[in-house]
């Protein structure tokens, strides 16, 4: 396994003490559970299922990998990039993570968009790299989403130097695909776990619905719990610009960049959780929060039903939308 920044490994550890799963080997089937690492991210995932289905899960999400990764050549996202305009056939799960992609690109009028790839593909946030101002406004014109074209396995960017960058929504459509394949393999009792991205399913050992954690993103040590969800059908997605971020000459500078601009999106949201049924839901709504001012995020966090938003502000503050399940510790 290639190595693993302690932060994610703090993060994940996080998410999962707030799920009781002790004493759940004695599950029938027997409980079993896999860490994986796939999309740059620590994935644990496991169920009262056998190996042969956690065999099958892990199968999936190298699969997902090979055809959604940016980096990897011969994936559908590279291929569709390096198309220069032309249509491509691409897998049908590529596909229908495109068009469920552009549903959320247009309800939060372009503050998510996934042809963000042109500006993403300049910073390096591993690397501590900042872009030249120059390269960054060459690139914004080349950010829009209304130039993604579906055709049932054919996708087509029109713009020649466009790019696909699915890195903000592929971890949604993938942890629920893996909770389906789980339920459709007889598991009455399932979580997975994608770094930010938590569903789960069922009940824990007791019966007793599941708790996720969200973590104080003041918390240096990422072990303190600032909220949690009970829930037996769910998921909860929290972005953070704790995740992934550098300092150069005295700035900071953090990954969800806004693709008005192409530089990070300024804002004092520390941290924001969406609990919603689908995790591609959570992907979805998590980004513009930090690019909206409060209201009109708490706002548009509640215009599709079934969606439910905690944001943590730098100042210490917290707003919810109404009626949450969000239960601060």
């Amino acid at each position: 396994m290639r190595n693993i920044e302690r932060r994610e490994l703090v993060r994940l550890a996080v998410a999962l003490m707030a799920m009781p799963l002790a004493g759940c080997k004695s599950a029938s089937p027997p409980y079993a559970q896999r860490t994986l690492f796939n999309f740059n991210t620590v994935c644990v995932l496991g169920g009262n299922v056998g190996e042969d289905v956690l065999d099958e899960a892990q199968r999936l999400c190298d699969r997902f990998e090979k055809l959604f990764s940016r980096t990897i050549a011969t994936s559908d996202v590279a291929r569709i990039n390096a198309a220069k305009g032309e249509s491509c056939e691409v897998d049908s799960l590529t596909a229908e993570l495109i068009a469920k992609a552009l549903v959320y690109c247009e309800q939060s009028k372009g503050l998510f968009d996934i042809t963000i790839g042109a500006v993403s593909e300049l910073w390096g946030f591993v690397e501590g790299v900042v872009p030249d101002p120059a390269a960054i406004e060459a690139a914004l014109p080349h950010v829009d989403w209304q130039g993604v074209e579906v055709q049932n396995n054919a996708v087509r960017l029109r713009d020649p130097l466009a790019r696909l960058d699915l890195g903000g929504i592929a971890k949604g459509f993938m942890a629920d695909k893996l909770i389906e394949l789980f339920r459709q393999r007889g598991a009455t009792s399932a979580f997975v776990n994608l770094g930010g991205n938590v569903k789960v399913w069922g009940t824990n050992e007791r019966g007793e619905p599941w708790s996720v954690g969200v973590r104080d993103p003041s918390s240096k040590s990422g072990e303190r719990v600032v909220a949690r969800v009970r829930t037996t059908d769910g998921s909860v997605v929290t972005s953070g610009l704790y995740e992934r971020s550098f300092e150069r000459d005295e700035r900071r500078y953090w990954h969800i960049l806004d693709p008005r601009t192409g530089y990070p999106a300024q804002t004092d949201v520390e941290s924001a959780s969406v609990f919603s049924v689908a995790s591609i839901d959570g992907d979805g709504y998590t980004k513009p929060l930090f690019m909206l001012p409060r209201e009109e995020a708490l706002a548009f966090a509640q215009e599709p039903a079934g969606v439910e938003a905690l944001l943590l502000f730098a100042d210490g503050s917290v707003a919810m939308t109404p009626n949450s399940s969000f239960t601060l510790t």
